[in-house]
């Protein structure tokens, strides 16, 4: 298990497919403790999804590294007091049932504070634990439907096109994290948990940037404009003799230093190029005159010249060489769990090593022995009272 900041914090973790274990995994990379609870009719969604290694999903197994894994229907009396144990003495709860769906099972805020005062119990759901969508399902399409992604995405003229990751899951597993981190924050502060409630829909919302500023200013919805920026240029996808390269001219001095790398300082006396406010609006012009040139030579030769003259800019990468590129290896932005690589933690802190290996992702209900022997009778718990510790401690 990592260590980090958060070693002291054991999260019990009800999460399953993306948004909630992508959230309860980065917990752990930041050294909590994450016992999973899943049902025992074939636990996470995601054990079923392909592709799959050594037997076992590569979906699961990236989500869910360095957890503890116990199986409970939460239906049976016995589990049910297994569960218990876990709440009085968890730090955090985590589940992205449908709202209501722990309620129905008895386990519904207020009776979680009776068991456990310090307790913060974060959902993530698709629309949250309010509104009128509250009890609709979601997965990460739907809302980049509904949230207007899919209206941006691509180019004039083509149908909708999502993008090419989760965005709505991850974004919300993202804001999950913060909300707890905030909520261990308060609870030092106070002594008293939280809770926290963080939809996919309100999470992809809130990504939308630009497009909301420029809808709030002009009254337009904004639509799809390919690879360009709207409003910033040159800012886009540039052709070259062997394959597509970014350039990001920001401002206009780093305008003029292009036009001098490219031999074209022309085009910053041009009238139609002197602003970035011009600029914009002769977007495809300018898209042009930078391709005559760009096409004249290859795009490692062009990299190299903007290098030097400190313009940004870079190639259109693979996955595969993204995943190799020298950067990413350098920063341990890939590492082992077991013998599958994975993405690492973008988070580094230089106080805690960024170690290269994992622990594995759990069978289904393989450490179920131990986490009910510990949580039941208190045998074998090695985390005794936390730092702070002032207050008395299967449904869709």
């Amino acid at each position: 298990m990592p260590d980090g900041p958060f070693r002291d914090v054991v999260v019990i973790d009800l999460t399953r497919v993306l948004a909630g274990p992508f959230s309860t995994m980065l917990l752990g990379e930041l050294g909590a403790r994450v016992i999973k609870v899943e049902n025992p009719a074939g636990g996470d969604d995601t054990r079923q999804f392909v592709p799959f290694w050594n037997g076992q999903s590569a979906y699961y197994l990236s989500l869910n590294r360095g957890k503890e894994s116990i199986a409970l229907n939460l239906k049976d009396p016995d589990d049910r007091q297994v569960f218990r144990g876990l709440i009085r003495r968890g730090d955090v709860l985590v589940e992205n049932y449908r709202p209501g769906t722990l309620e129905r099972l008895g386990f519904d805020w207020a009776t979680l504070q009776q068991l456990n005062p310090r307790l913060i119990y974060a959902s993530v759901s698709g629309f949250g634990q309010t509104g009128p969508w509250k009890h609709k399902p979601a997965y990460d399409m739907i809302i980049q439907a509904l949230g207007g992604l899919m209206s941006l995405t691509g180019f004039p003229g083509w149908p909708p096109v999502k993008a090419g990751t989760s965005i709505a899951d991850l974004a919300a597993g993202l804001f999950t994290v913060i909300g707890i981190a905030s909520a261990l924050y308060h609870r030092e502060r106070t002594g008293r948990g939280l809770r926290v409630d963080v939809a996919m829909l309100d999470s992809l919302i809130s990504l939308l940037e630009h497009a909301v500023m420029r809808y709030a200013v002009t009254g337009e919805a904004p639509g799809p404009i390919g690879n360009r920026h709207p409003s910033i240029a040159p800012f886009e996808v540039y052709d070259t003799a062997d394959r597509p390269m970014v350039i990001a001219a920001g401002n206009d001095a780093i305008f003029h230093r292009l036009c001098e790398a490219l031999g074209l300082e022309r085009l910053a006396e041009d009238p139609r190029y002197r602003s970035n406010q011009l600029r914009v609006q002769y977007a495809d012009d300018l898209k042009t005159d930078l391709e005559a040139v760009l096409r004249t030579n290859k795009a490692d030769h062009w990299l190299a010249i903007l290098d030097r003259a400190g313009v940004p800019a870079s190639p259109v990468q693979s996955v595969a060489e993204a995943v190799e590129h020298p950067q990413v290896q350098a920063r341990q932005m890939i590492v082992r769990a077991g013998e599958l690589r994975m993405v690492g933690n973008p988070i580094k802190m230089d106080a805690f090593p960024d170690q290269p290996t994992r622990r594995p992702a759990p069978e289904l209900g393989a450490d179920g022995e131990g986490i009910r022997r510990e949580f039941l009778t208190g045998e074998g718990c090695s985390s005794g009272p936390r730092r702070g510790d002032n207050v008395p401690a299967e449904e869709d």
